[in-house]
């Protein structure tokens, strides 16, 4: 689209990361990053942290809040898996169908957009018993056999739970406005199909906070428990979001959640919250700032920064250098 508006979360940005190879800056990666404190206000920030973003996958707990407020009852391991953008590991794969089954319904009503898995191993082992791209094996199944399953439990039209304006997507638009703290900017397709919110990086850290934070027995803090408890079904076995969590002190309650086009959000039992996007929406450099920013402000722990900042730089398939973070 020509002359489309850039946010300043996008133009008004510091070089966050360096890609070093061979002791040589290669390249760099400019971002906005953000801590907010418990009410919303900001404690560190780096870049322009009221610019508009699209949080991506990284909205997936904000929505699966507002699904268990509109009556979405699920185990933890399943509600984590709404949460998530699943690897595509056989477990993924039978949870979503568990949460549609339980329902009444199959994998033929999911409507998000049918891919291998994300995966190498898994898609490797996917491809070779001959399946093809579904629905089911998307990354975001967990997500729309959670929506599906809320649109079941009140009775509303299944076929258009995608539609911005079905009650399903109002109800999840106004819980992303609530918890960012503010109203909802812009509305997209995002590339599973479900509608996306446009929102500062400052608001989506707010929320995560909130999630983090939530008093028991709300809708977040079912969210929040389900996340701490089954990590491996919000990311996958070999991610780094699930390495983070798990190895996070119990006492920091510590939630997280990464999404597409460099995006990344924890939230902390203490109600603050972090989010990260790197401006050129590369994917390499968001774990290594997020980790600078949590050890900046003494979050997460060893296990889980080593996760995030496992990122070589190869040269003839052996290391040469690696990416860094800078000026945190």
């Amino acid at each position: 689209m020509p002359n489309a508006p850039v946010s300043p979360a996008l133009t008004d940005v510091p070089i966050l990361a360096h890609v070093v190879r061979n002791g040589v800056v290669e390249s760099v990666h400019r971002g906005s990053a953000v801590v907010t404190r418990a009410d919303g206000s900001i404690e560190h920030a780096w870049g322009d942290p009221t610019g508009l973003i699209f949080p991506r996958s990284a909205s997936k707990p904000i929505q699966a809040s507002a699904m268990v407020a509109a009556g979405l009852d699920l185990p933890p391991h399943q509600l984590a898996l709404v949460c998530a953008s699943h690897s595509g590991e056989p477990f993924h794969l039978q949870t979503a169908l568990e949460i549609l089954h339980g329902a009444g319904l199959t994998e033929g009503h999911l409507r998000n957009t049918p891919d291998y898995p994300v995966d190498e191993e898994a898609r490797d082992e996917w491809i070779r018993a001959g399946h093809r791209k579904t629905s089911l094996a998307q990354n975001c199944s967990g997500k729309h056999s959670g929506m599906l399953a809320t649109a079941a439990a009140n009775g509303w039209d299944l076929a258009t739970y995608l539609d911005p304006d079905h009650p399903l997507q109002q109800a999840i638009t106004a819980t992303v406005a609530r918890l960012s703290g503010g109203s909802v900017a812009a509305l997209a397709v995002d590339g599973c199909g479900a509608p996306l919110h446009g929102i500062p990086l400052a608001g989506l850290a707010h929320a995560f906070g909130r999630i983090a934070a939530a008093p028991a027995g709300t809708p977040e803090a079912r969210v929040a428990d389900a996340i701490r408890a089954h990590p491996e079904h919000l990311g996958g076995t070999r991610r780094g979001v699930t390495t983070l969590i798990r190895e996070a002190p119990a006492q920091q309650r510590l939630i997280a959640k990464d999404g597409a086009e460099s995006v990344y959000a924890v939230g902390l039992g203490d109600g603050r919250g972090v989010a990260v996007k790197i401006a050129d929406g590369h994917m390499r450099a968001k774990p290594l700032v997020l980790a600078a920013v949590l050890r900046r402000i003494g979050a997460g722990s060893e296990a889980g920064y080593a996760a995030l900042e496992d990122a070589p730089i190869l040269g003839h398939g052996k290391p040469v250098g690696s990416i860094v973070a800078v000026g945190i």
